[in-house]
């Protein structure tokens, strides 16, 4: 086959070279849309040889997460790997891509150039205009978009993957309102504050706390920022200014400097320490009675469901509904119940 039939078919597709050789060696990394664009080209031109079949190719699929070291998101690359190996490669190809939330302008340049060359995107980002903009331009090239975690109301995006934040605050209001036995206040110590994940707990938590258990006094916020040094360094001012804390809630990352810290204050034992997700620090935490409860988002089924919506909407054209489709339910570990997962 001669470079200038290529070309001509380049041409007529409207695509590079590049793509056409992309398309026919069946390497992936080129749109459903643009792969029928291509067929149809050599189809017509009557190339004479065996072409590829449309659904052959594995789908490339990017996902894009927080490069921070918190549990969760480690977890999460590590069960989209093992989902990936699962399907095999030549049906699903996963890539993964970590950037850090700081810097949401990188996240959309790179929503935006990695939208040319997959599928379809798994995204984990807050609002921010420039990430909006880059996802409607993702809709206009075809490419579909699942959010993960934290949502992105009024996005273009096919659905959103994650539990329900303002129950997930909710249910940790009403546990730390239950738990607690005397007149006191509770610190809370928040991830991300632009976040809308970290919002809705703390809305959540705050709003049960104020409906239902009025004895207990909130301190103001402290914004930690996913920063371990700024979380202990705010904590123990917090705490040196506290006249009686009998509880702690934690939405993000820094259960072993909270501990560290209710250490040093003698607050092991009576303060109620709530907080998110079950690994080995929560573990152990559990294991010497220094934490009273842990909701875990199940970073398992986070990627499942990603993943089975995109494929189920690429192979059968299902259309999942906004949220109820990509919904996770979270699961409270106490105590008594966390040696068994």
């Amino acid at each position: 086959m001669k470079t200038t039939t290529l070309e001509m078919l380049a041409e007529q597709a409207g695509v590079s070279l590049a793509t056409v050789d992309r398309v026919l060696n069946e390497r992936g990394g080129v749109s459903p849309r643009t792969t029928q664009k291509v067929l149809d080209a050599a189809r017509k031109a009557g190339l004479k040889r065996i072409l590829p079949e449309e659904r052959r190719h594995a789908w490339q699929i990017e996902v894009l997460l927080n490069d921070d070291d918190s549990f969760f998101f480690r977890q999460l690359a590590s069960d989209f790997a093992a989902i990936a190996t699962a399907l095999g490669y030549r049906r699903v190809v996963l890539h993964r891509t970590f950037v850090s939330v700081s810097r949401p302008e990188k996240l959309a340049l790179l929503i935006e150039e990695r939208s040319k060359t997959r599928d379809a995107l798994i995204v984990f980002g807050h609002e921010h205009p420039a990430i909006y903009q880059a996802l409607q331009r993702c809709k206009k090239r075809g490419v579909p978009v699942v959010t993960l975690i934290t949502d992105l109301p009024g996005a273009e995006r096919l659905c959103h993957v994650g539990i329900n934040q303002l129950q997930a605050g909710r249910t940790a209001g009403l546990m730390m309102g239950s738990l607690v036995r005397q007149h006191g206040e509770v610190i809370v110590v928040s991830g991300r504050i632009e976040y809308r994940a970290h919002q809705q707990r703390i809305q959540g938590f705050r709003d049960i706390i104020e409906e239902r258990f009025p004895e207990v006094k909130l301190r103001e916020v402290l914004a930690g920022q996913e920063s371990r040094m700024t979380i202990s360094r705010l904590l123990e001012k917090q705490l040196q200014q506290s006249n009686h804390v009998v509880g702690l809630y934690n939405t993000g990352l820094g259960n072993t400097e909270i501990s560290e810290a209710l250490a040093r204050h003698r607050l092991t034992n009576t303060c109620i320490l709530i907080t998110h997700e079950l690994y080995s620090t929560t573990r152990a935490l559990l294991a010497r009675k220094a934490l009273s409860l842990t909701l875990d988002q199940n970073t398992v089924r986070h990627a499942q469901l990603a993943v089975n919506i995109l494929l189920s909407y690429f192979e059968h054209g299902e259309m999942p509904k906004e949220y109820e489709t990509g919904r996770v339910n979270f699961m409270l570990y106490t105590q008594e119940n966390f040696l068994n997962h």
